[in-house]
């Protein structure tokens, strides 16, 4: 897995982490019960902070993406049941996203279209690692 920080970028290296691994599994390159580097060796192979990898796997496993388990660190978890709480939660998150997208000008079609787009990627990608 490789992960890329961006160090100028406005988005927190912790949320840059945490995107990427859930772009890794999206794409099929990280499964569930896959274990994550442990924080000590994530933070010194990404060259920051342990407590930045810290924040980022508690992000994780905050979303039920992750299971930190103690003395076997963090692993991939299973797919879970799309329930109201998720949809609460991921509505709460494309909310400010379409709105920006609407002031910005996009129209209805565009927006569906840049999501349809975007979801082929992860489409795509997963195919072609299995």
């Amino acid at each position: 897995m490789i992960i890329r920080i961006e160090p100028e970028s406005e988005v927190p290296i912790y949320l840059q982490i945490a995107n990427q691994i859930i772009e890794g599994i999206a794409r099929g390159h990280i499964h569930p019960g896959q274990s994550l580097p442990s924080v000590r060796t994530f933070a010194a192979d990404l060259g920051i902070n342990m407590h930045t990898v810290n924040k980022s796997y508690h992000h994780l496993e905050q979303k039920g993406i992750i299971q930190i388990m103690p003395k076997s660190g963090a692993i991939i978890a299973s797919p879970q049941d799309f329930n109201e709480t998720s949809i609460t939660r991921l509505k709460d998150a494309f909310k400010p996203l379409i709105a920006e997208s609407l002031v910005v000008g996009m129209s209805h079609q565009q927006i569906q279209e840049l999501v349809t787009s975007m979801i082929e990627v992860f489409k795509n990608s997963k195919e072609e690692t299995q």
